[in-house]
């Protein structure tokens, strides 16, 4: 009942006018961000960052933007997966292997509908998670002690991107690169400045949000400037907008279970969507593919990863949320947006800021239903944006990127600090190293330092407090789980292309 009424009030901060109509801009942009293939959801919420601050938006209403964005673009990845067999962000992959085979066989109106469905009820079953799930693990939170923090931190770098089968060795080299720009700054114990080189710009740590804008929006523009897309796939004609209900039914199972893996997937820190898109669609292969029809346009093969990645965007709030942790890549850029404006996400969060929690989620609710009408009558309008050549996106995503930051801090400086972060970022990605790790290091290193030499005061020096309590070992434990789960996938993962090569 507790829950019920906490809503109740959530649903009274979502619906001001001012919280409606940034509800809805958010999931018509975020489609649209997610239409054009490459943006991807941590990119268009990247992006978008700077203007809440230039609008003068309060934590709720910032927050129900950006989350109707992402929201938003997991719904658009799938158009171009489907149409042009180009996956709008790393969770649509999946949805390719099905999507785009029934879309040559003339279904393209019943996979882009079907789509559509899947998305809404993996995005239901993790709202109605985050709901249940995110105030227990918020009360068992409250219990953690310095060193269980620092065990649940050490586990975030640890499973991140690991568990989606990202190289381990750039994974640390990023999330490291991360730890030591958390590092510069006054330090939080001593005063003394460490790494400034006299500059009192810096003496405050690098802003976590030109950082993030330099990282995704401008290294994106670089490797925009650098494809000179120019050629795109043309995209296969959409006639209808209405699902075949049979085509629905044969699917609700293959929702209901993508649903509940992509969930549970997403609520792992570091995981993500991509993970739960591709726990979805490989659970389901095995459960269902009894004719091999699977990578053959099978709607099954569609559903299930799209309810999967849906799921999993949802989930990843739960650990931003209650933890302070990010669930995913995105959560990170949102994290940061909410660390810059004086919010610490975590388990006291619920307590002192109810409105703001609630108020999302109730917002998220409304979301789902905003993009099954946008997504399903209004699939023409959005298959037709693909065709926006890449000189047009180009000098929006710098201006909207230069404006905003500016708008921060009325700092040339900062500008200077996001062209570096974007030349980092682009060089980073030109090697193929996760941005996201890094992200997670700048945005918990901090925490992260404090907490770890906070655990050594009391103990005074004694390094066996790290391991004393039962949370800081079931948090260890955990980790190696993931890690023992992350070598077992890049076994299976280097199995398999031996056997690729083999038959070839």
């Amino acid at each position: 009942m507790e829950t019920l009424s906490l809503l109740a009030s959530g649903f009274t901060v979502a619906l001001s006018p001012l919280n409606l109509f940034l509800l809805f801009s958010g999931c018509f942009v975020g489609t649209l961000i997610g239409a054009l293939p490459g943006l991807g959801p941590v990119n268009g919420v990247a992006i978008l960052i700077p203007l809440t601050f230039a609008f003068g938006l309060d934590a709720t209403s910032s927050l129900i933007l950006l989350s109707a964005v992402y929201f938003g673009t997991m719904y658009g990845g799938r158009i171009s997966s489907i149409l042009l067999n180009i996956p709008g962000d790393e969770p649509a992959v999946m949805t390719t292997l099905d999507g785009y085979p029934m879309a040559q066989k003339g279904r393209a109106a019943d996979a882009l509908a079907l789509s559509g469905v899947a998305s809404f009820v993996g995005a239901t079953v993790a709202v109605i998670g985050l709901s249940l799930f995110a105030p227990m693990l918020a009360r068992a939170a409250i219990h953690f002690g310095p060193a269980d923090y620092f065990a649940l931190y050490i586990m975030a770098f640890a499973t991140i991107g690991g568990v989606a089968g990202v190289d381990p060795r750039k994974t640390l080299l990023s999330a490291l690169i991360g730890l030591m720009i958390a590092t510069i700054g006054i330090d939080p114990i001593s005063g003394v400045p460490r790494y400034t080189d006299g500059n009192f710009h810096v003496y405050d740590g690098i802003e976590p949000i030109v950082a993030l804008v330099g990282l995704f929006a401008i290294s994106e523009i670089l490797v925009l400037l650098e494809k000179h897309i120019k050629d795109r796939s043309k995209a296969i004609p959409v006639d209808g907008w209405m699902p075949s209900l049979s085509t629905l039914l044969s699917t609700k199972w293959a929702m209901l279970r993508g649903s509940l893996i992509g969930f549970v997937a997403g609520v792992l820190p570091g995981a993500g969507a991509s993970l739960g898109s591709v726990m979805s669609y490989s659970m389901e292969k095995q459960a269902s593919d009894k004719d091999g029809t699977f990578g053959k346009g099978d709607p099954r093969g569609v559903a299930a990863p799209e309810a999967g990645n849906n799921a999993a965007s949802g989930g990843a709030l739960i650990p931003m949320l209650s933890l302070g942790v990010p669930g995913s890549g995105t959560t990170a850029v949102m994290l940061a947006m909410l660390i810059s404006l004086n919010v610490q996400p975590g388990p006291l969060l619920f307590e002192r800021q109810p409105d703001l929690v609630w108020g999302l989620v109730a917002s998220l609710y409304m979301a789902n239903v905003t993009l099954l009408i946008l997504n399903i009558p209004l699939i023409g309008i959005f298959t037709r944006l693909m065709a926006v050549p890449t000189w047009a996106l180009l000098p929006i995503v710098a201006a909207v990127s230069f404006v905003g930051v500016f708008s921060i801090s009325n700092s040339i400086f900062d500008l200077e600090v996001m062209i570096a972060f974007g030349a980092l970022g682009y060089l980073l990605r030109k090697m193929d190293i996760s941005l996201v790790p890094l992200v997670l290091g700048l945005l918990l290193g901090g925490d992260m330092e404090r907490n770890l030499r906070r655990a050594m005061s009391i103990s005074d020096g004694d390094w066996s407090i790290l391991v004393q309590s039962w949370i800081s070992i079931a948090l260890y434990a955990l980790t190696i789980a993931f890690l023992g789960l992350s070598a077992w996938l890049a076994i299976k993962a280097n199995k398999r292309e031996k056997a690729r090569n083999l038959a070839e």
